[in-house]
């Protein structure tokens, strides 16, 4: 073929096509357009397309600029409103190149008393979508920056419990504010009431993947205040987040149906921090702020690109009260008897608990994994409780939360091991294996005035399977075992006399003043069967008395069945060497003399019962005090024939 009749068919051709281009482009009157663009999209989608006022087009290349007057766009029969979208004025840069491809993109739409109503049925349909179905996630329009002047947005989701009506206003140029756009929005989301108000610049940057877009916000979702200022890149789907964030509310548990996080019950809290978000990494940094009267600081990262999210942390806190603890184990943090650590005494006794009730969240624990390690240096607490100290590594993988290692600052001692609680089956599987070493006898119980002249120390070992979702659950259906050593101290003489009952020595001393007495061993070993804790060994000797107990503590019903038998290792003139019972419940213990029955008869069966029980601690006291101490001999002296 010759290139000269090349050129003339291409000349042909191409003024068949840039004839009718010349043509529209020095037409200056597109209102003839009207009628056939919108039978097209009723006949595309199903719905009607108003333009009630001037088209006007302006042909280019790569954009071609289209203003309209008077726009409506009807709604599908299943949504709540009629209209989606209506303004008074439109107007938008349409890139020319995507409609190759059956695109429509969308740059620097802006719009002046715009309404846009958007909707998601509970089948899945969206309105947005301009398929007939409503279902094609292609068949959108793609909208990368807007500026309204002014207008109203609604959101509403029948699944999610979401319906949101924001008004956005723009102000006038010449104020020459910084965040001209303002947008005020209340209604729904998920269920909880939202109020908010934000500022940003007039032109909303959707789809900008490098340009950030400055934003300020402030507002309720349900208990949670948020105030957040900084920047967001995309706003369309959040891509980078850099913003000085705010969070305050009544717990941390409320933040689950916002993030979907699953965190613990707490006590009011407020932080103040950094958030990050790159890709589908998002950071709260070198946060701090309080959690009830404790106050906490760290980073926590939040990993959404796995199978589940994954939380991980970092937290301190330099000073913990003890009380903000409670709702971590069940307690009832909203009354202030637990916040105190003071049961309330206007309750009838036997309605009172010590153990918390409250249930774990545990159906949750599947939506996330976590890994979190935490530090106190300091707890505050009632007098009553002698705790220093806590550090532990909490982990949440499929369902299960561990807490390993788990140290606890104890009377200047420690209480280390593991908890692990398993939420896979309910109720949840509970297991405990914990050790108690070198814990200070004087500071165990620091408000009783006759343990202050006491030293020693006391090492245990705790290994417990329960079943509940409660503390009180797992403990009340708990097996296993709980074993106490005190080895090579000294104790009140006066709280041991009165003891042993030794009437003439108790006056004395009250006379002349109290003095210690050396501790020989002290042993308490005990068998958990279904909650109940059946005791082997209960043995207290001292250079004067020798306290030996038997009987039973019931977990779950919270009730105490002791019988204290001391046997004086010296003559006492006037002494009433009888049982001493332990009864009652564990918030009002009653405390009787067994006036019928002489402190030797219950010592008798207690000598004939040490062999075995002795021989089971033998570990215990070989990692406590040593086999050359006296419970070392103790047991010598069981083992000899």
């Amino acid at each position: 073929m010759q290139p000269r009749r090349v050129l003339t068919g291409l000349a042909i051709v191409l003024s068949l096509v840039a004839l009718p281009v010349l043509v529209l482009a020095t037409t200056s009157n597109w209102n003839w357009l009207r009628g056939p663009l919108s039978r097209y999209v009723h006949d595309t989608t199903g719905r009607a397309l108003l333009l009630q006022g001037d088209l006007k087009v302006h042909l280019g290349w790569p954009h071609t600029r289209i203003q309209a007057a008077g726009v409506a766009f009807s709604n599908p029969p299943w949504a709540h409103e009629k209209q989606m979208f209506e303004a008074r004025s439109v107007g938008f840069s349409l890139a020319m190149l995507p409609l190759l491809d059956g695109r429509i993109v969308l740059n620097e739409v802006q719009l002046d008393r715009a309404v846009a109503l958007f909707e998601k049925a509970a089948d899945g349909r969206k309105n947005w979508l301009l398929d007939r179905q409503q279902r094609d996630e292609s068949a959108r329009i793609t909208v990368n920056h807007v500026a309204i002047k002014a207008g109203r947005i609604g959101y509403s989701d029948v699944r999610q419990k979401t319906a949101i009506s924001a008004i956005v206003a723009t102000s006038d140029a010449s104020t020459a504010t910084v965040t001209p756009l303002s947008v005020t929005a209340q209604g729904l989301y998920r269920g909880l009431k939202l109020k908010a108000q934000a500022q940003g610049a007039s032109v909303l940057t959707l789809r900008e993947v490098k340009t950030p877009y400055r934003l300020k916000l402030t507002g309720t979702i349900g208990p949670t205040t948020v105030r957040a200022d900084g920047t967001v890149t995309n706003l369309a789907e959040f891509s980078a987040i850099d913003l000085k964030i705010g969070l305050s509310g009544g717990s941390l548990a409320q933040l689950y149906p916002l993030f979907g996080i699953v965190l613990p019950d707490t006590p009011p809290y407020a932080t103040q921090g950094r958030l990050l978000r790159q890709a589908q990494r998002w950071r709260y940094e070198k946060f701090s702020g309080r959690i009830g009267r404790s106050d906490l600081a760290g980073t926590l990262q939040m990993d959404t690109g796995g199978k589940r999210r994954k939380l991980t942390a970092t937290l301190a806190s330099r000073q913990l009260h003890l009380a903000d603890l409670g709702p971590l184990v069940g307690s009832d943090h909203s009354s202030a008897a637990s916040a105190s650590g003071v049961v309330a005494a206007d309750q009838p006794a036997a309605r009172r608990r010590v153990l918390p009730t409250t249930p774990f969240r545990g159906e949750r624990w599947p939506q996330m994994d976590a890994d979190v390690t935490f530090k106190a240096a300091s707890i505050k607490h009632n007098a009553a409780l002698p705790i220093d100290t806590l550090s532990t590594r909490l982990q949440l993988k499929d369902a299960v939360l561990t807490l390993d290692p788990l140290r606890v600052g104890v009377a200047g001692g420690s209480l280390a091991g593991s908890l692990v609680l398993d939420a896979r089956q309910q109720p949840i599987r509970a297991r405990a294996d914990l050790n108690a070493r070198k814990i200070r006898l004087a500071r165990l119980f620091p408000t009783f005035d006759q343990n202050k002249a006491s030293i020693g120390q006391l090492n245990g070992d705790i290994s417990l399977r329960g079943r509940g979702d409660t503390v009180a659950a797992m403990l009340g259906s708990a097996d296993g075992k709980l074993a106490m050593v005190i080895n090579e101290g000294e104790i009140s003489k006066l709280m041991m006399e009165s003891v042993g009952l030794h009437l003439l020595e108790i006056l004395q001393l009250k006379i002349s003043g109290d003095k210690p007495i050396r501790i020989r061993c002290g042993v308490a070993d005990f068998d958990v069967k279904q909650g109940v804790m059946q005791s082997n060994i209960l043995v207290f000797d001292t250079d004067i008395t020798r306290i030996g107990g038997s009987g039973s503590i019931d977990l779950g019903k919270e009730q105490l069945d002791l019988t204290l038998t001391p046997k004086s290792r010296k003559l006492s003139l006037v002494s009433l060497r009888t049982p001493i019972h332990v009864q009652g419940s564990f918030v009002d213990p009653q405390v009787s003399l067994d006036k019928t029955t002489l402190a030797a008869r219950g010592l008798g069966a207690l000598a004939l019962g040490l062999v075995n029980p002795l021989l089971a601690l033998l570990p215990l006291i070989e990692t406590g005090p040593g086999l050359d101490s006296e419970c070392g001999q103790m047991i010598r002296e069981a083992q000899t024939p």
